[in-house]
């Protein structure tokens, strides 16, 4: 019989590979941007506030903080690297309006992540203090991504049509939802399991939606300019909502789609 720990292995493998794809899912934008040179009026907010949320969860995740984690250290680990790339790539093609702005807030969010690890490391002694400290601050951060596509799901539902709100991005934050939370629940983690419970609920409301509002939706007349996505990986994490978003959620959770037209 498979011990629990194998279990929650494969499961976490499969959350890192589902997770990974959502961090992958804005490449078609930065393409874009950099083919034409220029951000035209795509947003750096998305993958702003994942990296913070990638950075939340690596942290989390390390041994001193939260044991037998590494899983979730890989995935966000691997989304820094990835939202790291995007804002590089947005910080080339961007006015220095924007660059100032995008600077303003990576100070903001290093200034915050250093406070934090030192504040833990120095003023918490015990892993279950560490982990609790940190893991409210990932549900919080990684909560307020997870309720991004509840804008886009008002408007399928005024306007019934799924247009904006692609099958297959609902379909795989749906899974990464699951997925996390399955990995969270073998082992008990309150932590993993809110934000990626959140992941899971609003990927199954979408995908209810689209079976709602699939036959009443127009034929496509313009093309949409483009999608960002934060990855909102949480979960942790933190892929994602991401962009996933995200989720990340590991990623893990739900992915905020917005639209820019």
């Amino acid at each position: 019989m498979i011990s629990p720990d194998a279990a929650r292995n494969v499961v976490g493998i499969i959350g890192n590979v589902i997770s990974f794809g959502l961090f992958l899912a804005p490449v078609p934008t930065f393409w874009r941007i950099c083919k034409r040179k220029d951000v035209e009026e795509f947003k750096a907010d998305p993958y702003l506030a994942t990296l913070l949320n990638c950075m939340l969860w690596v942290f989390y995740g390390i041994p001193v903080v939260h044991p037998n984690s590494i899983l979730v250290v890989t995935i966000n680990g691997i989304g820094l690297l990835v939202e790291g790339t995007y804002l590089l790539i947005f910080f080339l093609y961007s006015p220095n309006k924007k660059r100032l702005r995008m600077c303003a807030v990576l100070g903001v969010e290093l200034v915050f992540m250093l406070a934090v690890i030192l504040g833990v490391l120095l003023g918490a002694h015990t892993h279950e203090k560490r982990s609790m400290i940190v893991g409210i601050l990932c549900v919080f951060f990684g909560s307020i991504m997870y309720f991004s596509p509840l804008t886009i799901m008002g408007k399928v539902i005024k306007t019934k049509s799924v247009e904006y709100m692609p099958f297959f991005l609902s379909l795989v934050c749906f899974l990464n939802g699951v997925c996390w939370t399955a990995y969270a629940l073998i082992r008990f983690d309150i932590y993993v399991t809110i934000p990626n419970g959140l992941g899971a609920l609003f990927g199954a409301i979408q995908l209810i939606l689209y079976a709602c509002y699939y036959r009443t939706t127009p034929k496509k007349t313009k093309a949409a300019k483009g999608v960002e996505m934060p990855s909102v990986v949480v979960s942790g994490p933190g892929a994602a909502t991401a962009a996933a978003a995200g989720g990340g959620n590991t990623g893990g959770g739900s992915v905020s789609v917005t639209v820019e037209r």
